[in-house]
């Protein structure tokens, strides 16, 4: 069933919610953001200058913020949960509750509008 513009838009806004959630229950959200050139990263998830909490904070969160707040368009397809897997594969903390909530998110964005 397709949705209405706004309604997706709606769910992405709760999804983000549930994503900062998560990182603030792993107690990795950040008070500031890392230096300026952490951003000008041409890799993905800036995964050479940020950990990928803080890419989570302040590059996906920020840009899809304002996208939703500008009403569009969105992503036509994301795939970061297996990124967050991967990210708490080898840590002691469980990351279940982010990785879902990032599912979440990857399944909102992919599928046909």
């Amino acid at each position: 069933m397709s949705q209405t513009p706004e309604s997706m838009l709606s769910d992405v806004a709760d999804s983000l919610l549930r994503i900062e959630m998560a990182l603030r229950q792993l107690d990795a959200w950040a008070s500031s953001p890392p230096p300026d050139e952490a951003f000008e990263s041409d890799q993905p998830f800036c995964i050479d200058t940020m950990a990928f909490p803080e890419w989570l904070q302040f590059v996906f969160l920020v840009r899809m913020k304002v996208l939703v707040e500008q009403g569009g368009p969105l992503p036509a397809v994301s795939g970061i949960a297996p990124m967050a897997e991967e990210h708490f594969r080898s840590r002691p903390e469980s990351g279940d509750a982010l990785v879902r909530a990032l599912a979440e998110m990857d399944r909102l964005l992919s599928e046909p509008s």
